[in-house]
């Protein structure tokens, strides 16, 4: 086992970390990474495994917890009801609850408003200028669909957006005070505004998410308040984070690989969607705390060790991949690790897919010239990868 050190904000490795974890998988699968101060997966076999095996999970172990700082309370006092924070029977009981809500026939259905509003804000593109395609398209897409299912104005989608990526900063490796104190602001305020929604809701049903959270039962058992407000926050910020990065990731491959429309038919666009997730995934990192004694590739963690497993590293793995640092859309599906896997694996996947399966056609169909009108930069964002912005032309 190798001790690797490399700073998550170095600009070099913020532009393109994978030359790193080309060198550390080459070591091995498992390596002290300083820079966390914890062991960190880099293959695909070792990452796909810990998110796998019921003996590490998401949450460290109560007795082992730090105490919260005031200056964040609201913001851990939502995120601790996150079904990502919750281990075993809590986190079964809050995810079944939640699925029967946010079911894939709900899912299925938004196809025709994903495709209308996919064209509604094409039909806005500037057509006579460079434009940023983030703020043009890939970041009001998911943020409008979101809204629509919890059934809040369509309008307030830009401040869910807003008090998204700032509570979304908080699991950034740039993390600092003056973050963590606006994320607890935005915690407090984007609580109290679906709490009022739901209440709400309770007198005056509607066809939306939220009602059927509310509604959501089993064997006697609903969700509470703080449940809903904080599932309700993660759909949003979860599901807009990965979706906007990956769109923006994806144009990025599809303009640099050419022949776009090829590759964004019926037949080939599910397989172009999963090789854009898997190339250049849109989150690199999850995190795991040992919940017994484990053995593992050499070392020993001991309840309540943390594990850093590394989804961009394992997603271009040769072993898993053939020739994995190329964008080869034709390459056959088979599973990655972009939206983790096991009993923690991403609630919204089947959103984020649809989302890119049918935006994307419209884009290059609408416009089949699109292209660079600058060459892009990834934005200082880890464990997210996304861009910082996206100037094309069409």
């Amino acid at each position: 086992m190798a001790i690797l050190t490399q700073s998550p904000t170095d600009p070099a490795f913020v532009q393109n970390p994978y030359p790193f974890y080309e060198a550390a998988r080459a070591q091995g699968p498992l390596h002290d990474w300083t820079d966390y101060d914890m062991p960190a997966a880099f293959s695909f076999a070792a990452v796909n495994a810990i998110l796998r095996d019921r003996r590490f999970g998401s949450q460290c172990p109560p007795e082992l917890a730090q105490p919260i700082p005031d200056h964040v309370r609201d913001f851990y006092a939502v995120d601790g009801l996150s079904m990502l924070a919750l281990d075993g029977d809590p986190h079964k009981r809050l995810r079944g609850l939640t699925l029967r809500a946010f079911t894939s026939r709900r899912i299925a259905g938004l196809e025709p408003e994903i495709k209308a509003l996919a064209h509604r804000l094409i039909d806005d593109f500037p057509q006579d200028e460079p434009f940023d395609l983030l703020t043009a398209f890939a970041n009001h897409l998911p943020a409008i669909i979101i809204a629509r299912m919890l059934g809040v104005p369509e309008e307030m989608a830009p401040q869910l957006l807003d008090w998204s990526n700032t509570m979304v900063a908080m699991y950034q490796a740039r993390r600092d005070r003056a973050l963590e104190e606006a994320a607890n602001t935005a915690a407090l305020d984007f609580a109290a505004y679906i709490r009022d929604h739901a209440e709400a809701r309770r007198t005056s049903p509607g066809n939306d998410l939220i009602t059927e959270l509310l509604q959501a039962e089993e064997s006697g058992d609903r969700l509470t308040m703080d449940e809903l407000v904080a599932t309700c926050i993660l759909l949003l910020n979860a599901g807009h984070e990965a979706t906007v990065n990956t769109t923006g990731n994806g144009v990025l491959a599809l303009l640099r690989h050419g022949d776009a429309a090829r590759w964004l038919t019926p037949e080939t666009v599910d397989a172009t969607v999963e090789e854009i997730l898997r190339q250049d995934p849109p989150l690199h990192i999850f995190t795991r705390y040992a919940l017994e004694e484990i053995e593992l590739h050499g070392r020993t963690f001991r309840r309540g060790d943390q594990v850093a497993c590394v989804l961009g590293a394992a997603n271009r793995d040769p072993q898993a991949f053939e020739d994995p640092d190329r964008f080869n859309p034709a390459r056959p599906i088979k599973p990655n690790t972009a939206f983790g896997a096991g009993a923690h694996f991403c609630i919204g996947a089947p959103l984020a897919r649809l989302e890119l399966k049918h935006s994307l056609p419209i884009l290059f169909e609408r416009w089949p010239n699109l292209s660079l009108a600058e060459e892009p930069r990834y934005a200082d964002l880890y464990h997210f990868h996304g861009l910082e912005k996206l100037m094309v032309r069409i």
